[in-house]
């Protein structure tokens, strides 16, 4: 009898059956077949401490012997509270002010929303749209989906139903780009704004990593002269940190590479390790002193059911305990080694006809491919080898759980190339 589950992502005449997961420890999931899987996605990029990890169970399990749920409209618990305080402590400069959602979806519609507002409540009401980057993706809720690249995204389908929002060409210099070419990608920024700044909010962008629009590595420099130009023009800068933070590219955040503060920065994925959904809009003084005053307009009409949730908090709190007791970032900086190494530096695989483009950055690694079909089957192949991967359109990726040890890095890139160096590509 065929599961009533519903999957996301997949044409339901071709799927093939879904491996049931029965549990996980480390980096590995458990089948029910008696499989363990090394994963190389860690579930969307958000499990960074892996399955099971004892310190991150017993903080859910304490939490559920004193207080599961209660709203935050109106009331507040102690594990909201505190990882506020966490959040902005950790968070660069300026972002004191924490609003809780339940989703990294919801999160960034909540930022956009926050800019519009701030926007009419600053005496600038025309300033109602959104400027985002081709090949950006963040998140499939409505509001989401019309700003993420109309073009090469998922969700053309829903065109009509979407507003219109303003796009500029995504940066094409990589994280070591030379001023030339970080210059002409904010020389092609500057010429949107200057066009139609006056009915601009914000500009939204995933620094460094736009994940989901095919893992594009971007120069710290762009974050710095995009901060430069909204401030110029009047437009909020919002960092979609749902992808970035807490590691992924090698530093806390994202914006630490570059050293500046954006208005509104939102947070989900491992902000609680992947164990349950939540998500964090912060903002600067700035943002938040708009909403102070006494019109109906000052307030907020926003307010997920389990924003703030206390499980959800209090197992942020221990994952952020957890990082920083145990230096995940030295942990990520040799999966970054590894990743160079194994990939980046060989050769052959950077020679390869079905291989595009390699690129590194942080806990983070893809193999381009010219098609997606150069990457059919690559899921059963690596099954077979014991590692998890699930590729998207031309994109073979790993983003691992930070705790891989080296060796299990390894297994993953061995399988990444073993793929490129089978009989049927020579």
């Amino acid at each position: 009898m065929s599961s009533p589950v519903w999957h996301p992502y997949a044409h339901l005449k071709t799927q093939t059956p879904a491996p049931r997961v029965v549990g996980g420890s480390g980096a590995h999931l458990e089948l029910e077949s008696g499989e363990r899987l090394l994963d190389a996605t860690c579930s969307w990029w958000c499990m960074i401490h892996g399955y099971g990890h004892p310190r991150l169970v017993a903080a859910i399990r304490e939490q559920a012997g004193t207080l599961c749920h209660v709203m935050l409209g109106g009331l507040t618990h102690g594990p909201a509270d505190q990882l506020a305080r966490e959040l902005v402590r950790i968070t660069p400069d300026g972002l004191d002010h924490v609003f809780y959602s339940d989703s990294g979806s919801v999160g960034m519609e909540v930022a956009m929303k926050m800019a519009l507002q701030y926007q009419v409540l600053t005496g600038y009401p025309s300033k109602r749209r959104m400027l985002s980057l081709m090949k950006a993706y963040h998140g499939d809720t409505t509001g989401c989906m019309a700003v993420c690249d109309p073009e090469e995204g998922m969700h053309s389908l829903f065109a009509g139903l979407l507003p219109s929002h303003h796009f500029a060409p995504a940066p094409t210099a990589p994280f070591d780009g030379s001023p030339a070419q970080v210059g002409a990608d904010l020389d092609a920024l500057r010429h949107v704004l200057e066009r139609h700044h006056d009915e601009i909010a914000a500009l939204l962008m995933e620094p460094l990593l736009q994940a989901a629009g095919g893992l594009n590595m971007t120069s710290p420099d762009y974050l710095r002269g995009a901060r430069a130009l909204c401030d110029e023009f009047g437009v909020l800068l919002v960092f979609d940190e749902v992808a970035t933070g807490f590691g992924r590219t090698g530093k806390l955040f994202a914006a630490d590479h570059a050293g500046v503060t954006p208005d509104i920065m939102v947070l989900s994925k491992g902000l609680t390790g992947g164990y349950l959904g939540h998500a964090a809009t912060l903002a600067t003084d700035r943002v938040h002193a708009a909403f102070i005053g006494d019109s109906a307009q000052h307030a907020f009409m926003h307010g997920p059911t389990f924003m703030g949730n206390p499980l959800a908090c209090r197992v942020a709190l221990e994952s952020l305990r957890v990082f920083e007791e145990e230096d995940y970032l030295a942990k990520i900086a040799t999966l970054n080694q590894t990743l160079r190494r194994e990939l980046l530096d060989d050769r052959a695989l950077n020679a390869h006809p079905a291989v595009a483009d390699v690129r590194v950055l942080g806990a983070t690694a893809v193999i381009e491919t010219p098609t997606a079909d150069a990457l059919a089957g690559v899921a059963s192949f690596a099954r077979k080898h014991g590692v998890w991967l699930r590729p998207f359109g031309r994109w073979l990726y790993t983003m691992p759980a930070y705790i891989t040890s080296p060796s299990e890095m390894t297994q993953i890139t061995d399988v990444m190339k073993a793929w490129f160096s089978e009989s049927r590509y020579r």
